[in-house]
């Protein structure tokens, strides 16, 4: 009854006046199916330090757009006195790396876990992290992507493992259904597996005409419901370099073999969340009307703190504005090797690590 109560929860804010309630209520959420099932929207992290390297007190706002006057500020100072380099955000922490060790800082309480130092004279070139399960998890593991190596860290030992590496950059990655799927910088799709040991495995897909026409920003992969979806960003220049472009959505057909994306005309009752750096996580909500969102729209920040909305949400299929664009999708590259910039993410807590 309780798992029942909490699917009709439409914001973070009262998901957490759940758990607040009493112990049980604590455990029923803990013990939650997915976070993929909640059905309120990610909050909007947008730093507070102007995405400087430089900078040991990390401080951070967060924004529920379902309850956008109830903002939170949060910070996790004195993580480290060296530069740090942004990494991506995983499971609600947000993951940087100094020239010794990573760092890992919970968005909600600013906790700050160091994993152990890295290997002396390493020279990793390290460009994206990712937790493979939740942090307090059983066996849960923090993967380290760099030019030449994958580094792997069991979470609670005291050392790293390192695994050669020759391949193309890892864009982003995701879980869906128990298996992790890779995306590199040309957009071939891999499953990461761990046992017997951490590989890379190439997925064969077919991809339809209209993906492969035109000019295309990197796309995301994006686990909504039971599919897996890959949102693409068409776009094209008109007179004087002026942008224009749409979103198009397509999914994963498992049924054939090879796997085949087919487009999608719509999102239906889906909403969206996605932000240029694909190393942060992307998001899927059913019903947002239910929090004042609409349904087959893709939720972009806009990284700016003058607008009036700190995100803007794009129907599927119609024209993206050039403003947006212009403030939210720089090259993807670019975003892979970008300081921290605003993102969508769910706390720890709601991956039912709270015990």
């Amino acid at each position: 009854m309780l798992h029942q109560i909490i699917a009709l929860i439409t914001s973070f804010h009262d998901f957490l006046a759940f758990t607040g309630t009493c112990r049980s209520w604590l455990i029923a959420a803990s013990s939650f199916p997915s976070a993929y099932n909640f059905t309120f929207p990610p909050l909007q992290l947008s730093p507070d330090f102007g995405g400087a390297i430089y900078n040991p007190n990390r401080t951070w706002q967060l924004v529920d757009p379902a309850k956008k006057t109830s903002s939170l500020r949060c910070s996790a100072p004195g993580i480290t006195p060296y530069p740090m380099r942004y990494l991506g955000c995983s499971y609600g922490y947000l993951i940087f790396s100094d020239r010794e060790r990573c760092h890992l800082a919970d968005v909600y309480t600013g906790t700050k876990v160091k994993p152990p130092k890295f290997r002396s004279g390493g020279n990793f070139f390290i460009y994206c992290g990712i937790l493979v399960a939740p942090l307090n998890s059983p066996n849960s593991q923090l993967i380290l992507f760099s030019r030449t190596a994958l580094l792997q860290w069991h979470v609670g030992t005291n050392s790293w493992i390192e695994h050669p590496r020759v391949g193309e950059h890892i864009l982003q990655i995701v879980t869906f259904k128990g298996q992790m799927f890779a995306m590199d910088f040309v957009q071939r799709l891999h499953i990461i597996s761990l046992s017997p040991q951490l590989s890379i495995q190439e997925v064969a897909v077919v991809w339809e005409e209209s993906m492969l026409v035109g000019l295309h920003s990197k796309p995301w992969l994006v686990v909504c419901g039971d599919m897996l979806l890959l949102v693409d960003l068409s776009v094209s220049t008109g007179q004087l370099f002026g942008f224009s472009g749409t979103f198009q959505v397509f999914r994963l057909d498992f049924s054939e073999e090879p796997a085949k994306w087919v487009k999608m005309q719509k999102l239906e009752n889906w909403a969206l969340f996605l932000t240029n750096d694909r190393r942060t996580p992307t998001f899927s909500c059913m019903n947002p009307e239910r929090w004042g969102g609409k349904s087959n729209n893709i939720y972009v920040p806009m990284g700016s703190e003058d607008l009036d909305e700190p995100w803007t949400a794009i129907e599927v299929g119609q024209p993206v504005p050039s403003s947006t664009h212009h403030m939210s999708f720089s090259s993807a590259p670019t975003a892979h090797c970008s300081p921290l910039n605003s993102l969508w993410v769910l706390p720890a807590l709601v991956y039912g690590v709270c015990q």
